[in-house]
């Protein structure tokens, strides 16, 4: 037992009074005797031994009532089981993701997070609440009432280890107590290995009661008909036992098609077929699972010829002519010779097709010109020297080439994973007619190959920064040297070369994915494009590059749907966001992970442990009553003890 106050005590030291008082009460009586008082006598000897008894009683009772009141006066407690954590602050995690759409037992589980934290956070408690988006530090409930009723579920996924490192960052001369509100999916073990155990973490994991779930994943043009596109959706079945879906495709808000379908297997794809014209809209699907992967926003622009130039020897550039046709493509050879430097800066994609020598003036402007988002292919000569290769490589990129090697190789392996093979191949082909090359150069690339040789060494590589492409063959492809002219590798390839950030099909861009966007429009030096939604609108960062603008967007938007693309008020092209769908899959709940920490049901039950483990025992009010109940019994015994 401690006291608060245990100066206080030195007051039991009053106890000697009542005892003085008591002793002065009992001196002896001198004894007298009187003729004919016998029963006089007998009377006299028994009041005397009452009357001892009541003193008696009386100094007891009023002992143990100065004792109780100088006791409730110092304010006695038991010490509390975890004091030394009573001065902790306190860190709510709050996982707003798409995945807490999820439906539970008392609705949807992030509204009855809210609800619960609402209802049972004291309201003299002081803690910091953080999102996967939002941070209220040292805050109470009344304070944040109106932000936790209007959270919106977060585009931004929950993790865990980064919210968890503000919270560490955040100082406090206390230690802290952080409760975590996720419903686990997708949680990973590197989330949760730096949690410090002394830091008390307590897990309220939530669980869905309805885990299948639909997702829309892609949308993407399947074929190009004479007036008509033929599009893909791709979807993903997460669960058992599907009812059938309904889907829509909708323009400009416009329902023009509808179909149903049934999930007999985990993939699905549906073909849709609309004109061969401008598309600004969105496919929908309706099912039970969570609502924010259900739509899938896209458009397609108005289509545009990309422009194409060669550089090199006519008879050696008449295989790029069959390939870029003049119904998709701009294309155009030249020799060095007559080349016009002015022209190049209009060009999507520029071939360096077998040059002896790339000049050095041919390698600033073509510097420049990767650096605006140009693309730009090198298949080198037999008669290219390996340090002009080279000092122009050095302009992009740590591709470095070897001497000639004069070896027949044979080209067996393709990259199915690289961009410029997204979406070209159905299936991985493991047998196909291999080409080869005679003579090739040694490249040295810390670049994932395009494609490879047998002895595993790059054909074709590719330098990718974020806004254009530098693609390397090892070897000249002329029809003396090798026959991947009549490959059909190589109609894919350098088709997706040329298109290399080049908006050629359906524009779905996800949030967060930060990958740039050129716009093709003409600005002015002070000019700012503005992106503009339904509801909201805002300025990314962008870069004029001569004919075109690069636009970053970061995490914006905030919500995905269809947008456009303003200069001023001048209607400049049209934009779709999506959200990621990392968060489709109700099935990867990972509770195992949190096993070794404390988990609780609900909020409540977490501040009424804190509450009870830290809270000292406070038994000052008792010694208040025993001292009544002494008071009372004190007044008794004078009142009815004769």
């Amino acid at each position: 037992m401690h006291f608060k106050h245990p100066e206080i005590l030195y007051f039991l030291f009053l106890l000697i009074v009542p005892i003085l008082v008591h002793l002065f009460q009992l001196r002896r009586f001198k004894t007298s005797y009187f003729t004919n008082v016998r029963f006089l006598k007998e009377l006299a000897i028994q009041t005397r031994k009452s009357s001892k008894i009541k003193k008696r009683l009386l100094l007891a009772t009023r002992l143990l009532l100065l004792t109780c009141a100088i006791l409730a006066f110092a304010q006695p407690f038991f010490e509390a089981k975890d004091s030394k954590n009573a001065s902790n602050e306190m860190y709510i995690i709050l996982d707003n993701s798409f995945s807490m759409q999820a439906k539970g037992k008392k609705g949807e589980l992030l509204k009855r997070a809210v609800q619960e934290l609402l209802e049972n956070t004291p309201e003299t408690a002081q803690f910091s609440l953080l999102t996967n988006t939002e941070n209220y530090w040292n805050t109470d409930i009344k304070s944040v009432k109106s932000s936790l009723q209007n959270l919106n579920y977060s585009a931004t996924p929950f993790e865990l280890s980064a919210i968890l490192a503000k919270v560490k960052a955040h100082k406090s001369a206390h230690r802290k107590d952080i409760v975590i509100i996720t419903d686990a999916v997708g949680l990973k073990e590197n989330d949760v290995k730096n949690i410090d155990f002394e830091e008390k973490p307590y897990f309220i994991i939530p669980e869905a009661e309805q885990k299948n779930n639909v997702s829309i994943d892609s949308v993407y043009i399947n074929q190009t008909l004479e007036n008509f596109y033929e599009i893909s959706v791709d979807l993903s079945g997460y669960g058992e036992d599907f009812k059938p879906v309904s889907t829509a495709l909708y323009n400009q808000n416009k329902l023009i098609a509808k179909t149903i379908i049934n999930f007999d297997s985990k993939k699905k794809k549906i073909n849709l077929t609309i004109p061969k014209e401008a598309f600004h809209g969105y496919v929908s699907i309706e099912d039970n699972g969570l609502t924010y992967d259900n739509k899938l926003f896209f458009s397609i622009s108005k289509s545009k010829k990309t422009n194409v130039i060669s550089l090199g020897e006519p008879e050696k550039s008449n295989f790029l002519s069959r390939i870029y046709t003049s119904a998709e493509f701009n294309y155009n050879n030249y020799a060095l010779a007559s080349l016009d430097y002015n022209s190049l800066e209009k060009q999507n994609t520029i071939i360096l097709n077998e040059l002896a020598e790339i000049p050095q003036a041919l390698q600033t402007t073509l510097k420049a010109f990767v650096s605006k988002g140009g693309n730009v292919v090198l298949i080198p000569s037999e008669k290219s020297s390996v340090s002009n290769l080279n000092s122009f490589l050095g302009n992009f990129g740590k591709v470095q080439f070897n001497n000639l090697k004069t070896e027949s190789k044979l080209i067996t392996k393709i990259n199915f994973d690289h961009p410029l093979f997204s979406g070209v191949f159905e299936n991985k082909i493991t047998n196909f007619q291999y080409p080869k090359t005679n003579t090739s150069f040694g490249i040295l690339s810390p670049y994932p190959a395009v494609l490879s040789y047998e002895d595993q060494s790059p054909f074709v590589t590719a330098i990718q920064n974020p806004t254009a492409g530098i693609t390397i063959f090892s070897a000249p492809i002329n029809a003396a040297n090798s026959n991947f002219q009549q490959s059909p590798l190589i109609v894919p390839l350098f088709y997706k070369i040329a298109q290399n950030n080049q908006k050629t099909g359906v524009n779905a861009i996800t949030i967060g994915s930060n990958k740039p966007y050129f716009v093709d429009v003409l600005l002015t030096k002070d000019a700012i494009l503005e992106v503009k939604g339904n509801d909201d609108s805002f300025i990314p960062i962008q870069q004029i590059m001569n004919n075109k603008v690069k636009l970053t967007f970061n995490d914006f938007p905030e919500t995905a749907g269809n947008y456009s693309v303003f200069d001023k008020k001048e209607w400049v092209e049209n934009l779709s966001f999506n959200y990621k769908r990392t968060e489709s899959d109700l099935s990867q709940v990972n509770t195992n992970i949190v096993s070794d920490f404390k988990t609780a049901d609900t909020i409540s039950t977490i501040f009424n442990t804190l509450q009870t483990e830290r809270t000292d025992s406070q038994i000052w009010k008792w010694f208040v009553i025993f001292a009544l109940l002494f008071l009372a019994l004190e007044i008794a015994i004078i009142k009815f003890v004769k």
